[in-house]
């Protein structure tokens, strides 16, 4: 892959891959509650808004690299 930002994006895969999997999901899968939710909770929108705000960032700095050259 010579694209940087494709190669981001599919680490980015690979990654939320695993912390959806299993193993991951088992740690914050408690009974304990933090601010009134469950802990799981926070953890699947925790990771689920960093994927996207990472997803925008790569995505946006690429078009704005691409604007900047003639």
């Amino acid at each position: 892959m010579r694209d940087p930002v494709l190669s981001r994006l599919v680490l980015l895969f690979v990654m939320a891959c695993a912390a959806f999997s299993y193993p991951l999901l088992s740690i914050p899968d408690q009974p304990h509650l933090a601010n009134g939710a469950p802990v799981m909770v926070w953890y699947l929108f925790g990771v689920w808004a960093v994927l996207i705000l990472l997803t925008a960032y790569w995505v946006f700095q690429q078009r704005s690299q691409r604007k900047k050259r003639p």
